[in-house]
C-alpha cells in the first residue's frame, strides 16, 4: 500500500468496473420491465441480481472517488470530489461523473422505500438512471487516460453497444396508453386548479374495441378486447386485474388470465354468475364482438412474487388470475396447479392447461369425487409460495393451514367485517390539496372526498378491488377491507376508503 501507484490504479479499475456493473444494472432493470427473455429468465434471479448490481456500482463508484483524493498526483479535496465544478481539472468530464453519482444514489435510496413513494415519483426517478448511464459514458470518454488504448476503446464500445440497444427496446415496447381518455371536466364544478391533481386522484380509462367473445367452460366467456386504433397496451405484472366500465352504469373488475408479454390485447374470462347484480348478466347477454367499452387499470393487489417454488391453487372461474401467472414463469421453474372445481365441463381453460402442462396439473372436479378437497394434505408438506383464488371456503380453508408469510390470496367477494368501535365522525384532511372535513357516521371517506371535490377512483366500493388506495400520512386506520393483510396495509401506510374508518376520528390523507 506504500506504492504511490497503488491509488491510480484502484482509480481507474473501481471506475471501469462501475461503468460496466452500471450497465449491466440497466440491462437487468429493463429485462424486469418488458419481459423480453421471459421464457429462459429466472425471476427471482432477475430481481436479486438487479438489486445487488445497483448496490455494488455505487460501492465502486464511492471508491473510485476515495481513491482520487488518496492519489498523489490528483490530490482532489473532498469539495472537489463532491461539488460539481469545484476542480480546475477538467471541470465539466468531471463535473458529469459527480452528477450521475448523485443520480444513482438517489435511485438507490429510493428504491429501498419504493412502496412508501408515490408510484409516478419513484418510476420517473428510476428512469434518471438511464441520464446517469449517459452522463458516465462521456465523463470515462472525457477524462479517462486509457482513452488511447485499444481495449478500453473496445470495451466502451460494448458497453455503450449494449445499453442503446437496450434502452432502444426499452423505448419500443414501452407503456403507449393510445386511446386513453380523461375524465369530462365539463360536468364538473371543481374549479380549474383541481385539474392539476395528483396521478392517483384521476380516473383514467381507455377505449377498447371487443375483438372476440367464445365460450371455454359451462357459463363462461372468453373476452379478448383491443385498443381503439391499435397500439400496445400498458406493461402488467401477473395478478393484475382492469375494470369494465358497461354500458348499463356497472363497473366489474376482471382478472388478465392471458401472457403478459403479450402487449397488443387484454384477456379476461367471465362467469356468468347465479346471483348476478347486472355485470356478468349483461355481458353474457349484451356483449357483442365489436363493441367499444370503457376500461380502466390494469391494477394489481395480487402480484406474483420471485420464488423458487409455487403451488396454485384455484377454484372455479379463480384459475384467471393464477393462468396468467403460470403464462409469466420460465419454463424451468418449479410449479404445481391444484384446479378445482363442480365438473370438468365448468372449468375455463381446464383442457388448453392440460394439453401444455400434463405433469404439473392436479384436477379436482366434485362430481369426479367424494367428499373436498383434502387441502391440509396439499399444503402440509409444502414449503412452496402458494397462490390461491376461488370461493371464499377454499381460499379460507387453505389459509387455515398456510404461514401468511408464504400465502397469497385473491378474493372477488368483501369477506364481512364489522369493527368493534362504533362509527362515528371522522375529521379528514387532505395534505397536498389542503382541504379538510367532517364524514359522518352514516358516511364513507371515498364518498366525502367526492363530494369535497376529491373524486378518488373507486370502482367495487366494496373493499375488494383495491382501486381507491389511498396513503396515509397521519392517523390509524380501521381496515375493513379485503384488499391484502392488514398487517401489510399498516407497512405500506395506505387504506381503502370506500369501507374503513379511523380509530382516533382524525385522518391526514395524502391526497
Amino acid at each position: 500500500m506504500n506504492d504511490p501507484h497503488i491509488w491510480w490504479y484502484l482509480t481507474r479499475a473501481s471506475a471501469l468496473i462501475a461503468w460496466v456493473l452500471m450497465t449491466m444494472s440497466v440491462l437487468w432493470g429493463i429485462l424486469l420491465s418488458t419481459r423480453v427473455m421471459r421464457r429462459i429468465d429466472n425471476p427471482a434471479w432477475l430481481q436479486d441480481l438487479h438489486r445487488y448490481l445497483g448496490g455494488l456500482t455505487l460501492l465502486m463508484v464511492a471508491l473510485h472517488m476515495v481513491t482520487l483524493m488518496l492519489d498523489g498526483w490528483l490530490q482532489f479535496s473532498l469539495a472537489e470530489t463532491l461539488v460539481p465544478f469545484a476542480t480546475d481539472f477538467k471541470p465539466l468530464a468531471v463535473s458529469l461523473g459527480i452528477i450521475a453519482f448523485y443520480i444513482l444514489f438517489a435511485v438507490q435510496a429510493t428504491s429501498l422505500v419504493m412502496n412508501k413513494l408515490p408510484r409516478k415519483f419513484w418510476k420517473g426517478l428510476h428512469y434518471s438512471s438511464y441520464v446517469a448511464l449517459l452522463l458516465v459514458a462521456l465523463h470515462a470518454g472525457w477524462t479517462g487516460t486509457d482513452v488511447g488504448a485499444w481495449w478500453y476503446r473496445v470495451l466502451a464500445i460494448v458497453l455503450i453497444g449494449v445499453a442503446t440497444i437496450s434502452v432502444s427496446v426499452r423505448i419500443i415496447t414501452g407503456t403507449k396508453t393510445g386511446g386513453a381518455s380523461k375524465p369530462d371536466s365539463a360536468k364538473s364544478s371543481t374549479p380549474p386548479a383541481e385539474e392539476l391533481r395528483p396521478a392517483p386522484l384521476q380516473r383514467e380509462t381507455r377505449t377498447m374495441v371487443v375483438g372476440s367473445i367464445s365460450p371455454v367452460a359451462d357459463d363462461v366467456l372468453a373476452i379478448r378486447l383491443l385498443p381503439l386504433g391499435g397500439g400496445q397496451l400498458p406493461v402488467w405484472h401477473p395478478g393484475a386485474h382492469i375494470t369494465l366500465h358497461l354500458p348499463n352504469g356497472l363497473e366489474r373488475q376482471y382478472s388478465l388470465c392471458g401472457d403478459p408479454a403479450e402487449r397488443t390485447h387484454f384477456d379476461i374470462a367471465v362467469l356468468k354468475t347465479v346471483t348476478s347484480e347486472g355485470g356478468s348478466e349483461w355481458i353474457h347477454s349484451s356483449l357483442t364482438p365489436g363493441m367499444t367499452l370503457e376500461v380502466s387499470g390494469p391494477h394489481n393487489h395480487f402480484e406474483l412474487e420471485p420464488a423458487n417454488e409455487y403451488l396454485f391453487i384455484a377454484g372455479g372461474i379463480g384459475i384467471t388470475p393464477i393462468k396468467g401467472m403460470i403464462e409469466s414463469l420460465p419454463e424451468r421453474r418449479k410449479w404445481k396447479l391444484v384446479y378445482a372445481g363442480r365438473s370438468r365441463t365448468s372449468m375455463a381453460f381446464l383442457d388448453e392447461l392440460l394439453e401444455r402442462y400434463p405433469d404439473r396439473i392436479e384436477v379436482f372436479a366434485s362430481d369426479e369425487n367424494e367428499g373436498t378437497l383434502d387441502v391440509y394434505a396439499l399444503t402440509s408438506a409444502s414449503k412452496a409460495e402458494v397462490y390461491c383464488c376461488g370461493p371464499e371456503s377454499l381460499m379460507s380453508s387453505v389459509a387455515s393451514f398456510v404461514p401468511a408469510e408464504r400465502m397469497h390470496l385473491e378474493r372477488f367477494i368483501a369477506l364481512s367485517r364489522d369493527s368493534i368501535i362504533p362509527a362515528a365522525p371522522i375529521e379528514v384532511t387532505c395534505k397536498k390539496s389542503r382541504k379538510s372535513f367532517v364524514v359522518d357516521s352514516d358516511e364513507s371517506i371515498l364518498e366525502a372526498l367526492e363530494e369535497n371535490g376529491l373524486p378518488i377512483i373507486g370502482s367495487c366500493k366494496k373493499g375488494v378491488c383495491g382501486t381507491c388506495e389511498v396513503r396515509v400520512v397521519e392517523g390509524k386506520p380501521i381496515h375493513l377491507d379485503s384488499v391484502m393483510d392488514d398487517e401489510e396495509k399498516d407497512r405500506l401506510k395506505v387504506m381503502y376508503p370506500c369501507v374503513s374508518r379511523a380509530e382516533s376520528g382524525k385522518l391526514v390523507l395524502d391526497i
